[in-house]
């Protein structure tokens, strides 16, 4: 599947966005875990969150689609779980595969996980390590540290305190969840915080959790079913926010996003830019997600340097600011960002690929990159390498691009943003983007 783009000079309209991808996954997985029902409402119905919701229907938890983003999760319990008739397929999403291999390391059977060709290639040793540490066995290639991985859990797991040389969610989450099963108090120590969907969720489903600073403390118990309303994904609110920063004439308004202050670098970011980002708070549940409606208008952006604790914030964000730096005065530097080199793709070295393509220089680092701007977009032939956020970035290039963009291998947009095309040719008033086979 392709894309095809063409420029415009007007974004104008209010656009939803789907549930966060972070969050319906881990509603999933704590339903699963619980003792009675959760009903979920918003799960984002992408291909990455199916994927969890059919992990966990495997492993014993009863799994009904009520209706659109509406799943109800009869939970197993805490020990209700069951090994699973066959291999459990995780697709493209990494957050399944590393948060299960937590929930599968306190389960006393063995279970096969694996994913797509991608997600073989994407390192799981910061989860299995500390996994291993707590007594379950995982073996599979490159000595268990890619897909596919055999886990035999354990029980009791042994309680650690677990110091992450990275700021890792994903990592922070598996140990988390391996925790409910441990003979002891569990704990993470990050050198930076990463996002806290996960001790939100835990303690809105009954988990015994502090945290102080950049570290996490978990005791063992059991959880009880609730109710969890999904706010729209402020990852892929993101590529909305940028087109309507660099469009010409543009004021677009997305609603009820999730604005977990973990999450809201790209906020802060293009407000040092010279973006206005109008924030108008909805209701909220501290012990779930806040959530707000965001209105962002064109703007005359100026170059910024992004590092440090600012990055676990925005990281998922990057290639969308990358199209604004590009289009900003001056010389963007993002550093500290080495985790974007075991995404989906590469996303250092394919920005600089496929910019490249569209006339744009982009100075590649070990750990981020340096953009020197305004350049042009010139329209190009370019391709996501099946990164759906690549994908997303490259098309928001194409709307301010001289002449027509194509990009190649988008079918992986499904992942965490289906109707794209549709919300972004809807705030353009035409068909912006086509879609082709």
């Amino acid at each position: 599947m392709r894309f095809r783009v063409h420029p415009v000079n007007r974004l104008r309209g209010t656009a939803e966005v789907p549930g966060d991808k972070s969050i319906s996954h881990r509603a999933a997985l704590l339903g699963a875990l619980a003792e009675g029902v959760t009903e979920i409402h918003g799960c984002l119905e992408a291909e990455d969150c199916l994927r969890t919701l059919a992990a966990v229907g495997a492993l014993g938890a009863d799994v009904t689609r009520k209706g659109p983003g509406h799943y109800r999760v009869a939970g197993a319990g805490r020990h209700g779980l069951h090994e699973s008739d066959d291999v459990i397929d995780c697709g493209n999403s990494g957050t399944t595969a590393r948060l299960l291999l937590g929930v599968l390391a306190g389960q006393p059977f063995c279970t096969l996980l694996t994913g797509d060709a991608s997600l073989r290639r994407r390192p799981m040793a910061r989860v299995t390590e500390p996994l291993g540490r707590m007594g379950a066995t995982i073996v599979g290639r490159a000595q268990a540290t890619r897909l596919p991985l055999a886990v035999q859990g354990a029980r009791p797991l042994r309680a650690i305190a677990h110091t992450s040389p990275v700021a890792s969610a994903q990592v922070k989450s598996a140990v988390l969840l391996a925790g409910l099963y441990a003979d002891g108090p569990v704990s993470v120590h990050e050198p930076a915080p990463s996002r806290d969907h996960s001790e939100r969720m835990l303690r809105r489903f009954g988990a015994r959790l502090r945290a102080e600073g950049t570290a996490v403390r978990l005791e063992p118990g059991d959880l009880y079913g609730t109710t969890v309303h999904v706010p729209g994904d402020i990852s892929s609110a993101a590529f909305l926010l940028v087109a309507a920063a660099i469009v010409r004439d543009a004021e677009v308004s997305v609603t009820r996003v999730g604005v977990n202050p973990t999450r809201t670098g790209i906020l802060t970011v293009l407000e040092a830019m010279g973006a206005r980002v109008e924030v108008a708070r909805a209701e909220e549940d501290e012990d779930i997600e806040p959530t707000a409606n965001l209105t962002l208008g064109a703007a005359e952006l100026r170059a910024v340097r992004v590092g440090g604790p600012l990055v676990p914030r925005l990281i998922d964000e990057v290639p969308a600011l990358a199209v604004a730096a590009v289009v900003a005065r001056g010389l963007t530097t993002i550093g500290d960002a080495g985790e974007l080199r075991v995404k989906e793709s590469d996303r250092i070295a394919t920005l600089a690929r496929e910019f490249g393509k569209m006339g744009v220089r982009v100075e590649e680092r070990a750990d981020g990159m340096v953009i020197e701007g305004p350049q042009p977009f010139r329209g190009a032939r370019v391709a996501s390498g099946g990164d759906h956020r690549m994908a997303m970035a490259l098309v928001v290039a194409g709307l301010v691009a001289d002449g027509e963009t194509v990009v190649e291998d988008t079918a992986c947009v499904a992942t965490s943003f289906p109707q794209f095309v549709e919300t972004l040719n809807g705030l353009a008033g035409g068909p912006a983007v086509t879609v082709e086979a």
